[in-house]
């Protein structure tokens, strides 16, 4: 059997390749959106791409299963959960596909993968047992958990309620969740644990760096598991606590996936813009230009007004898919280099509209040319205990709730970057907005949003944390939240 796991840094997702090599066949699970990546994989490996299974109807990126289907490669996918949770675009399709449901097992080659629903994180939730019997094992090598089980952590339950709009199921989830719980705790310990998401995913709280595990390993040192050990209301009580706001983009790639995603084919190809189309983008409220310079200083000099500030590194998913609706056409300034890959992680959350880009350097020719650029006024976090006591400006706290709750600037407004989009309407009118995270990154993108929006807006540069250890901060509730 041939095992490859595959990274996207990005998302902080894994899927998987697995094939017989004796038949030359191979099964993609949790794949993304951009196929050609496996299809390579598998060609260099010399296999064939026979067989696509999905674990769950994904809310953090489009499922490439679609994409797949197209090519005439079967698929595996749920058939647990209500209506609600059923792959709409599969069930009376002439995809050739099965739905499973707990228990039924498939083959490809000679490896056996058997579907376990696993509910909780979502209530159609599979994972997959597999078992290498043409090596002549009886038992299975390793469970791909999806977004069930990770290393150090489980799926949080309160998604469906969190992000994706499902009102009132975040306990009932957490309790479901428990019994998979108790299931997983009856598997092999030898079995090795195949995540879905490793550290940097927003689908857990504490997930580990390490890229696999075993169940053993699990049961002994996973904190989310020990916790169901100890009973199911403390479970419920700690799976729900201290999770961080998801980025509401989460909603769409749900639906998507459900419904049925756009079918590709092909990646976009955006032109390069000249340097006058490139002027002709400023101000523009009706496109996004996404400005993707590593170097958030550059950004508040000088930049086209109305821009997004969405650095291409691991936050580019997060910020641009929490700030830039479906349908909306893209325009990127980035390094010529980083073309392709920003179109990947674009597409991958289901913005598709990528029409062109031009380079940070054609953006300074345009500049020395006479060009017309905005900036952002910088201050540092030094000046936020001043700023907070001016009746002119409110001190704005981006980080998630629970970080604010437990630390803050006194009187400052919070509410989580990845949300303040769709909560636009409850920024403070009429004052000047001192925006603040705990290094920059997220308040660099959210002065850009806010800058955007027409509010007056001043950068706070520097670490929270030195500033919390200098001052006397506040740690009750806030005098003034909006999260």
């Amino acid at each position: 059997m041939l095992f490859r796991q595959i990274w996207d840094d990005k998302l902080a997702q894994y899927a998987y390749l697995i094939g017989c090599q004796a038949t030359k066949e191979a099964l993609v699970i949790d794949p993304e959106r951009d196929i050609d990546q496996y299809i390579r994989l598998a060609e260099k490996e010399g296999l064939e791409i026979v067989a696509v299974a999905d674990t769950h109807i994904h809310a953090d990126y489009i499922s490439g299963m679609r994409e797949f289907a197209e090519r005439g490669v079967k698929v595996f996918a749920s058939d647990e959960g209500d209506a609600d949770w059923k792959y709409e675009w599969l069930i009376g399709s002439d995809y050739r596909h099965t739905l499973l449901k707990d228990g039924d097992t498939f083959r490809v080659g000679n490896i056996e993968i058997q579907a376990v629903h696993t509910p909780g994180h979502t209530p159609e939730h599979l994972s997959y047992l597999v078992t290498d019997l043409g090596g002549g094992a009886d038992r299975p090598i390793g469970i791909a958990t999806g977004d069930f089980v990770f290393v150090g952590d489980l799926g949080r339950p309160d998604l469906l309620e969190s992000a994706a709009g499902f009102q009132g199921v975040m306990e009932p989830s957490a309790r479901t969740l428990y019994g998979s719980v108790k299931r997983f705790l009856d598997l092999d310990d030898h079995i090795q644990v195949w995540p879905a998401h490793g550290a940097g995913s927003a689908c857990g709280k504490s997930l580990g760096a390490v890229p696999q595990s075993t169940v053993g390993y699990e049961k002994q040192f996973n904190g989310a598991v020990l916790s169901a050990l100890r009973g199911e209301d403390e479970f419920v009580d700690a799976i729900l606590a201290g999770q961080p706001e998801p980025p509401m983009y989460f909603a769409r790639m749900k639906r998507d996936n459900k419904i049925g995603p756009k079918v590709l084919h092909n990646l976009p190809n955006p032109y390069r813009l000249s340097i006058g189309e490139l002027g002709r983008l400023s101000n523009r409220t009706d496109i996004a230009v996404v400005d993707a310079r590593v170097d958030r200083e550059s950004f508040m000099a000088g930049h086209l007004a109305g821009s997004f500030c969405a650095p291409f590194n691991k936050t580019f998913n997060t910020v641009v898919g929490s700030f830039v609706e479906e349908n909306t056409p893209i325009y990127l300034i980035i390094q010529e280099g980083h073309v392709e890959a920003a179109v990947r992680d674009l597409v991958r959350i289901g913005l598709d509209d990528i029409v062109a880009y031009a380079t940070p350097e054609m953006l300074d020719r345009y500049r020395d040319g006479g060009g017309e650029l905005a900036h952002i006024p910088e201050m540092t976090m030094d000046d936020a205990t001043a700023l907070s006591r001016r009746d002119d400006v409110v001190v704005f706290d981006v980080r998630n709730a629970t970080e604010h709750e437990a630390s803050r600037v006194p009187g400052s407004f919070n509410i989580a970057y990845t949300r303040l989009w769709v909560r636009r309407g409850e920024v403070p009118q009429g004052k000047t907005l001192a925006v603040h995270c705990m290094t920059g990154g997220r308040s660099a993108a959210s002065a850009a949003l806010l800058k955007r929006l027409g509010h007056d807006v001043v950068f706070l540069t520097g670490d929270f944390n030195l500033w919390a250890s200098r001052n006397d901060v506040a740690t009750g509730a806030p005098s003034l939240m909006g999260a």
